[in-house]
């Protein structure tokens, strides 16, 4: 059997929550937030249960001061001290305040051990391609660690979009999982690689998850219309050697099959999102995928674990 390394999965710092004054967990399942929280022995059974070997592990989405952002990955440091071979981390990073979060970037990878961070796909509704925000890509490609960039709710301002003649709910659900956090994660990608950022940090790694947040689909459009844009790498190229794929949250043959059209294998990499999605799910999907012959032979290992080490630096219990 082979071992599984995951790379979008989450927790919530304790500690964190009850430092701040809003508690924006409050209204998830108890049973998500006792997850969240756990970083010890039911965290380590369900990894188990899903046949997980190394989990990398970032805190939930929320733009957060530096001195929390340092609270947190202190507290992350301290569960992986206890599980060195179950548990790797991500940092949190204070985006809305970029040196700072470079700062501490370096601070997570060469005194916490961390494999790089991951990011919500805005500061407070802005995106990266502003270059105030560069220093933390260039520090990121210094370390060689990848920046994960991950969905995250509508700012206040963008919600209208959304609304419609149907309830609020509905629109909650269109603005974050049910659409508008794959689109807006794609839209970003698009913007960083317009605004240059792709062709001042031509070895910086970006990994997106959820098979790639609607892009395959487009891509061949997307990279026909790009090469109007003026820069000095085509798309195609940075799809190529730049950006890494995950599956979290997705368990279906036909999305995973479009990613594998479009995106060499070795920048694949299974992913489960936990606990939104459990370990269980993701190992059934992935057994799918080994039954439907999709990936087979070395190429399982890849998509499995190797390419997360290679990526990360580094390694799965056997």
């Amino acid at each position: 059997m082979l071992p599984l390394i995951t790379l979008e999965e989450h927790y919530v710092s304790s500690k964190v929550r009850e430092a701040e004054t809003e508690d924006h967990y409050a209204g998830f399942p108890r049973h998500i937030v006792t997850k969240l929280q756990s970083l010890d022995d039911e965290r380590i059974q369900d990894l188990d249960n899903g046949n997980v070997s190394l989990q990398v592990i970032s805190h939930g989405p929320g733009d957060r001061p530096p001195h929390l952002c340092v609270l947190a990955n202190d507290d992350l440091a301290s569960a992986i001290s206890r599980h060195p071979t179950r548990l790797a981390g991500f940092a949190m990073l204070p985006m809305s305040e970029p040196v700072a979060a470079a700062k501490e970037l370096e601070r997570c990878v060469r005194e916490l051990g961390f494999v790089g961070a991951l990011i919500d796909n805005t500061a407070s509704g802005v995106f990266y391609d502003d270059e105030r925000f560069w220093t933390v890509f260039e520090k990121a490609q210094e370390l060689d660690v990848p920046i994960y960039i991950h969905p995250t709710f509508a700012a206040d301002g963008a919600m209208e979009h959304y609304r419609g003649n149907y309830d609020e709910s509905i629109a909650l659900a269109l603005s974050a999982y049910g659409w508008g956090w794959h689109s807006e994660t794609a839209l970003h990608i698009l913007k960083l690689y317009a605004s240059g950022l792709f062709d001042r940090f031509p070895n910086i790694k970006v990994v997106i998850g959820h098979m790639g947040e609607m892009l395959p689909f487009k891509l061949e459009r997307v990279i026909t219309i790009s090469q109007r844009w003026g820069r000095e790498r085509g798309l195609r190229e940075v799809w190529r050697d730049n950006i890494w794929i995950t599956t979290s949250g997705m368990f279906a043959l036909p999305p995973l099959a479009c990613l594998l059209q479009t995106t060499s294998i070795e920048h694949v990499l299974y992913s489960v999102d936990y606990p939104f999605s459990m370990n269980e799910k993701g190992f059934q999907f992935f057994e799918e995928i080994r039954k439907s012959g999709l990936i087979a032979g070395e190429d399982l290992e890849k998509f499995a674990f190797r390419n997360a080490e290679n990526l990360l630096h580094v390694k799965a219990s056997r």
